[in-house]
């Protein structure tokens, strides 16, 4: 069977790892940790643990020979009561004899096995008679017995004689330290990681045009320098907007005074033919003029609120019959959303006016998202936007025709205007192939 090669691993392995930093940050500092207890822990038993129980093995099967012997060399009951006593005050052993007894067939090992292969050499090594022992039978005493001529001699032995019985000690200490020193670890990279969270929070709530002024740079110190410079960087970003959006504000103010004048000069002129014409100009500049302030203004400073989204598509379709089309509306009726109000029934009617300009048809819907967002569709049954034209629509000033016709209203601005709004509130506008025939744009919002 051929192996899948290295950087097939390799891609398996980095999709199996956290990818949040806090989820790196602590595989850093876990890991190595945990490899060098286990290390530590192996190296403890192979080297120690393992060294001491064989040392006790060899001792206590030396005491069990040594009394084997001696009960050998004179096996009358006196002798065995001598031996027992000796054995007892000297060595902790308990020695009795079993007579007629052979030695039992079946025998009990423990879990891992390491007490009883090193019990069994040493005994090997000692005994040139049959033996049989039990390490677990009693939890605090080892069972060795011995097959003599007349039947076998039973040793009792306390467990520490053979085994090293204060190793979990040190595994408990080991263990202990160890969770102290990740706790304290777990703490650091939390409070680092912390930092970075709300860096990334106040950017994305910039970036939907919230303000968030009890930010301010803490934790390390590239952390705190990424966090003055985004800091820096927003200042100049609303400095800009700010300077935009009272320059256009002015030229609006500038404007309106000689349309003001014009206005009334046509008011009071006497009648004319080109009257009508100069005045529908009139309202078309002013439009115009609107637009672009609104564009540029954005509605930023609106604050956000809990609204409901079905009673918004409803006005956005009333607004939309005014302009002639057959307009039905599909949308749960418990649908609240945090939204600026003023801002996002600006975008509604701009897509639902172009909606009602280019079809006869139009559906506005609403339904929430499995991942908790909200989405929001305007379609049509008009001819549509070719699919390679889609971005093109989002342009502001773009109107999609060579010649850029003055005469039908607008300027371009209502899909930018629609964008800027929904991407202000972290999402985005789409645009597609609606079931009806014509245009589908889809407001797609986080929850």
């Amino acid at each position: 069977m051929r192996l899948p090669p290295l950087n097939v691993w390799a891609r398996m392995i980095k999709r199996r790892l956290p990818t949040s930093l806090w989820g790196r940050s602590l595989l850093i500092i876990v890991l190595p940790v945990l490899i060098m207890q286990g290390a530590v822990t192996w190296a403890f038993f192979d080297a120690h643990w393992q060294a001491v129980t064989a040392r006790l093995s060899e001792g206590l099967a030396g005491d069990v020979a040594w009394a084997a012997e001696s009960y050998r060399d004179q096996p009358t009951p006196q002798n065995l009561t001598v031996i027992a006593d000796r054995a007892e005050r000297s060595m902790q052993l308990s020695i009795a004899f079993q007579e007629g007894a052979v030695l039992p067939r079946e025998r009990r090992r423990g879990a891992l096995g390491v007490v009883d292969r090193t019990l069994e050499r040493a005994l090997a090594s000692r005994l040139d008679q049959p033996f049989w022992y039990d390490t677990t039978r009693y939890p605090a005493y080892v069972d060795i017995r011995v097959q003599e001529p007349g039947g076998v001699l039973r040793v009792i032995a306390p467990r520490e004689r053979a085994v090293a019985t204060q190793a979990h000690i040190f595994v408990l200490w080991l263990t202990i330290a160890t969770v102290l020193l990740l706790g304290v670890a777990v703490l650091f990279i939390r409070n680092q990681v912390r930092a970075i969270e709300r860096l990334a929070d106040a950017a994305e709530a910039f970036g939907r045009g919230e303000s968030v002024p009890r930010f301010k740079p803490h934790g390390a110190r590239e952390v705190r320098a990424a966090a003055t410079a985004f800091l820096d960087m927003r200042g100049r970003i609303q400095r800009h907007i700010d300077q935009r959006t009272a320059l256009l504000a002015s030229v609006s103010h500038d404007l309106r005074t000689p349309l003001t004048r014009l206005r009334l000069e046509l008011a009071l002129a006497p009648p004319f033919k080109r009257a009508e014409a100069m005045k529908g100009d009139l309202d078309e500049m002013e439009h115009m003029i609107d637009e672009y302030l609104a564009f540029a203004r954005g509605e930023a400073g609106e604050a956000m609120q809990a609204v409901s989204v079905p009673e918004m598509l409803r006005r956005a379709a009333e607004d939309a019959r005014r302009a002639g089309a057959e307009v039905t509306v599909e949308t749960p009726d418990d649908l609240d959303a945090m939204l600026r109000p003023l801002a996002f029934r600006r975008a509604l009617n701009n897509l639902a006016g172009n909606a009602a300009v280019h079809g006869e048809h139009v559906r506005l819907s609403a339904r929430p998202l499995p991942s908790g967002g909200l989405e929001i569709a305007v379609e049509d049954d008009g001819p549509g936007i070719p699919d390679d034209m889609h971005e093109e629509a989002f342009r502001p000033f773009s109107r999609l025709d060579a010649s850029r016709n003055q005469n039908s209203k607008g300027v371009g601005l209502g899909l930018a205007i629609a964008r800027d709004v929904a991407r202000g509130h972290g999402g985005d506008i789409t645009l597609s192939r609606s079931d009806l025939g014509g245009l589908k744009a889809s407001i797609r919002l986080p929850g």
